[in-house]
């Protein structure tokens, strides 16, 4: 299963300054999968697992020396660790603190090894170490596939290569248009993570993928355990549950189901996001960059990780219909906004989050929003969700005369096109606005 990062593992292979590499992300969205394939360019592949190797922990609890270290566990594993040879992979390194600490003296001392380190929760343990490996660690964050991704997994590149090279001036021919308008329903459904789409991919068995979304919801919820000493899985559950429901509109924190205070809540939304099960769209007054400038923490929209887990524990029974050719998310905008923000998200620089913005302007008789503000270059560019392939943009055009912006984008199911200062773009397509 080709993924978008595999280009910024080899780049760092054969980077000049590489630092230890860490590989971060949520749980099942194909971190450990991704660096196995990658294992496979070098001669030797040491894993490490800190979650099932239990023994391995007490090679850390002495000397950090990377030699000695890499001298037992080349004979623990029966491995050579040669350095230009061998690349050592740390999993689930969030089980091992002082494993965690060691990375700073591979750099340091073993500049000549490959090391990698992945886990699903390494924010929390990150926390513990407030100054590990500063200028030492260079971090990669990866997510559920892309739209792209997905495209890839179903055999399609030459079809993605049609649209990743087509814009508003350039459209698809109607036959390309609906056929990744098909595929774009097929992963609204299904969601992007790996597990499932591998499973789609060979059997293409909608009512069997959902199946293994309810498996993966169940994981997540058993991970809530795994917060308990900072927060209580009942606290951490009616908020994650808050968020799926609230989606679409302003994060109102009073809405959440429960006897919590507001820290509480917040406490439980902060946990949340550093696992990476969800990512904050915040207002901006976009006056000017950066946007981050003029946002307001107190009014954030909520998505959730993957759209797949979103409409599967929101209960949206969408296997009936959503394959349908005129099916054209009527009534279901919230679905194609958490699409956009995550495709957003996924198609944005992997070494550092991306932030999402929205707008918006409340005064009687005018209220307005815009779905996402995004910075390109100098540009400040606002998008414009539609869920069908008709609507007046009345929001869209207010944004842009009040800020005397140039041109604005509206995402929708129509094909590429144009209309006057309004750049139409598909909503397979988002990758194609950011490129």
């Amino acid at each position: 299963m080709k993924r978008i990062i595999e280009d910024q593992l080899i780049e760092w292979k054969t980077g000049v300054n590489r630092k230890v590499l860490l590989l971060r992300g949520a749980r099942q969205v194909g971190k450990t999968y991704s660096i196995r394939e990658f294992g496979q360019s070098f001669k030797y592949i040491l894993e490490v697992n800190f979650e099932s190797d239990k023994e391995v922990h007490s090679i850390f609890n002495a000397d950090l020396n990377p030699d000695e270290i890499c001298l037992k566990l080349s004979a623990y594993y029966n491995t050579p660790i040669i350095d230009g040879e061998t690349l050592l992979f740390f999993d689930e390194i969030q089980d091992c603190i002082p494993a965690i600490s060691s990375l700073r003296y591979f750099y340091e001392k073993r500049r000549g090894l490959h090391v990698i380190a992945a886990g699903s929760l390494l924010e929390f343990a990150l926390k513990e170490i407030p100054s590990f490996g500063v200028g030492r660690i260079e971090s990669l964050f990866m997510y559920p596939l892309s739209f792209d991704e997905f495209l890839w997994a179903m055999g399609e590149a030459l079809l993605c290569d049609l649209k990743n090279t087509s814009d508003t001036n350039h459209s698809l021919d109607n036959i390309f248009h609906k056929k990744l308008l098909n595929y774009l329903r097929q992963f609204i459904l299904i969601g992007g993570l790996p597990e499932v789409v591998s499973v789609y991919a060979q059997t293409k068995d909608l009512i069997l993928t959902q199946k293994v979304l309810d498996g993966l919801i169940t994981g997540l919820n058993d991970d809530f355990a795994k917060y308990k000493q900072k927060v209580p899985v009942s606290r951490l559950r009616a908020v994650f549950d808050s968020v799926v429901h609230q989606s679409g509109g302003k994060f109102v924190l009073s809405k959440v189901g429960g006897n919590y205070n507001y820290i509480q809540i917040k406490e439980a939304v902060q946990l949340l996001e550093m696992a990476g099960l969800i990512y904050k769209v915040t207002h901006t007054a976009a006056n000017g960059l950066p946007l981050g400038a003029e946002a307001n923490p107190q009014r954030v929209k909520i998505i959730l990780f993957d759209i797949g887990i979103f409409h599967r524990i929101l209960g949206l029974d969408l296997s009936r219909y959503l394959l349908l050719e005129n099916y054209d998310f009527v009534n279901k905008g919230f679905l194609a906004e958490q699409f956009v923000g995550m495709e957003i998200i996924k198609n944005s620089s992997n070494y550092k989050p991306n932030r999402l913005f929205y707008w918006h302007r409340e005064k009687r008789g005018s209220s307005a929003e815009v779905d996402y503000i995004i910075q390109k270059e100098d540009l400040i560019i606002p998008l414009e969700v539609k869920s069908g392939t008709i609507g007046k943009m009345q929001s869209l055009r207010l944004f842009l005369k009040e800020k005397q912006i140039d041109y604005g984008i509206r995402i929708s199911m129509e094909n590429f096109a144009h209309y006057d200062n309004i750049r139409v773009y598909p909503l397979y397509a988002v990758r194609n606005i950011l490129s």
